[in-house]
This record gives C-alpha cells, sequence and structure tokens, in this order.
C-alpha cells in the first residue's frame, strides 16, 4: 500500500468498519433466531463503528502496517462471527462481509498483498463456520468461497492495469509526470528528514525536433522508447525515471550528492550515441520538490545558454 494511497484506503476500510457495525447493531436489534449471539453482535457494532471512525479521524497519518492489520482484522472478526452463527443462513450470509474484504483488498492493495489478504478472510471464515454448530452448508459455502476468491483476482488485476495506465507513460513505459512527483516528493520528505542527500536532474534532448521533421514522429518515437530503454538498464532500482513532457525526463537520485549524480549521468551518456542536455540541482535544508526543480532547470538553461552539453 503505497503511502500516497494511504488516506483514501484508510477512508474507505472506514466505511467497510462503519457499515459493518451498522449490520452488526441491525442483527442484534432484529435477530434472525432465538440462538443469534445478540450480544456478540452488539459487542462488535460498537467496534465497527468505533474502529471505522478511529480510520476516518487518523488514517493519514497511520503506516501502511497498521491498515494491512486493520484488514486483517476484519477477517478474524467474520471468522468468529461464522463460529457463533445459530443458523446456515447465518453462515452463508456472511459471504458480503467475505467480499467486501476480498474487493477492497484486491482494490487498494498490490495483487500479492490482495491475494494474501483474499485468502486469509476465506480461510479465517471457514475456520468459524467449521467449528459453528449449525451444518449442512458446505455446498453453499465451497460455492462462496470460489465466488470470493475468483472476484478478488479478477478486481485485483483489473486495478493493477489500471494502476499502471495512470502511473505510466504509455509510449516509454517510465512513470509520468504525476507518478513521478509523488514518488520524488516521498523520496523528498524522507531525504529531509534524515538528512541524506538527494539530487533531482532535467534531461532535455538536443535536436529531437528535428529528428520528428526529418524521419518522422514514428522514428521520434522509437528514438525515446531506446533512450529510457538504454538510461533504465544503468539507473539503480532506487533510482526515479520519468517523462516530464515531449522531450524532457527527470531522475530523482536518492541517497546521492552532486558528485555521485554526475558519476551516475556520466554513465547514461555512454548508453546512447544521441545528444541531450542536463540541468542538475541537490537538495537543501528545507526545500521542496518544485524549489529543487527550478533550480535543475535554471542549471539547465545554463549549460544550454552557456553552450555546455553533455556530448
Amino acid at each position: 500500500m503505497d503511502g500516497h494511497r494511504s488516506a483514501p484506503a484508510a477512508t474507505l476500510l472506514a466505511v467497510v468498519y462503519l457499515v459493518g457495525g451498522a449490520l452488526c447493531f441491525a442483527g442484534a436489534a432484529s435477530p434472525m433466531a432465538p440462538e443469534t449471539p445478540v450480544d456478540l453482535l452488539w459487542g462488535l457494532g460498537v467496534a465497527g463503528v468505533g474502529i471505522g471512525a478511529a480510520l476516518l479521524a487518523f488514517g493519514q497519518r497511520l503506516p501502511s502496517w497498521a491498515l494491512h492489520a486493520a484488514l486483517a482484522l476484519v477477517s478474524v472478526l467474520v471468522g468468529v462471527l461464522a463460529w457463533r452463527s445459530a443458523t446456515p443462513v447465518g453462515i452463508v450470509g456472511l459471504g458480503p462481509a467475505m467480499t467486501a474484504v476480498a474487493l477492497y483488498a484486491a482494490h487498494v492493495l498490490p495483487l500479492p498483498s490482495a491475494r494474501a489478504h483474499t485468502a486469509f478472510v476465506v480461510a479465517a471464515a471457514s475456520a468459524g463456520a467449521a467449528a459453528a454448530e449449525p451444518s449442512g452448508f458446505l455446498n453453499a459455502w465451497l460455492a462462496l468461497s470460489v465466488t470470493v476468491l475468483v472476484l478478488a483476482e479478477a478486481q485485483g488485476r483489473l486495478a493493477r492495469r489500471l494502476r499502471e495506465a495512470a502511473d505510466t507513460d504509455p509510449l516509454t513505459g517510465v512513470a509520468n509526470r504525476r507518478s513521478w512527483e509523488v514518488d520524488a516528493s516521498r523520496h523528498l520528505a524522507g531525504a529531509l528528514r534524515t538528512g541524506d542527500p538527494l539530487s533531482v536532474a532535467i534531461l532535455d534532448l538536443d535536436d529531437f525536433k528535428q529528428v520528428n521533421d526529418r524521419d518522422g514522429h514514428g522514428a521520434g518515437d522509437a528514438l525515446l522508447r531506446e533512450l529510457t530503454a538504454s538510461w533504465a538498464q544503468r539507473l539503480r532500482s532506487a533510482d526515479l525515471l520519468g517523462r516530464y513532457g515531449g522531450d524532457e525526463f527527470v531522475l530523482c537520485l536518492p541517497a546521492t550528492d552532486e558528485r555521485g549524480a554526475q558519476e551516475l549521468l556520466a554513465r547514461l551518456e555512454e548508453s546512447h550515441d544521441f545528444r541531450w542536455s542536463v540541468g542538475l540541482a541537490t537538495v537543501r535544508p528545507g526545500d521542496t520538490l518544485t524549489g529543487v526543480l527550478a533550480r535543475a532547470d535554471e542549471d539547465l538553461y545554463q549549460r544550454k545558454r552557456a553552450g555546455r552539453q553533455t556530448r
């Protein structure tokens, strides 16, 4: 669960808790059978509303592990409800709760984590159902469990494709401007907090318009793909490469001072024959991403103006 998605993820999970708490209150107020665990439902209703309210109030400041724990707790509570259910209908009726957990996980989490949470809610609910007194619901339960697993897988794959489309430049496959700025801001906040160095570079292709005019836009597109692919092979796993627009690209280099950034940029120069110019800036105390980019852009302008190019 990425940091910049934690606030909406917490809000959505709060809705799951609040709706679940409200349904528990409704079940306690109008029991399905004399054996219905009314006291448990009242208690779970209070817990659901309380946790939901806490997520709404503090969700933006919660670390991702806390949201994972809160989601896992829902699965545990579903298992408890299955265990204490008084009728087969009450057990199978937990299907919407299982589906809500699975679809939430598939929507907000990376696919491997979503699969793990879906498997956990199915396992917890199945364990509770197996320990419950009612019987005769096995076929319905198997169908329900398979349905939950299939729905979560489909939603998870769809959500992953949508996230990739939203975060990726469709031509080059690198981060688009919005995605790069979000991740670079996160790295900048970490550098300012720890005092580690961080550098930002703007890469501007020289005479790229001539390629389009002379060879056509198809050749220009191919060149952009070649350049970004060759750069990506020489970047470290933590480095962030993004397309800022047209023939301009940006690099965020965590844990890298000016000297280290120059060395890395020199390696990028060796990756392709096409000429490009660079502007570089390192983070200062109290910096913002806008300020760092402005200094890198000014450095690029000065280099171009003085005729000092990377090749």
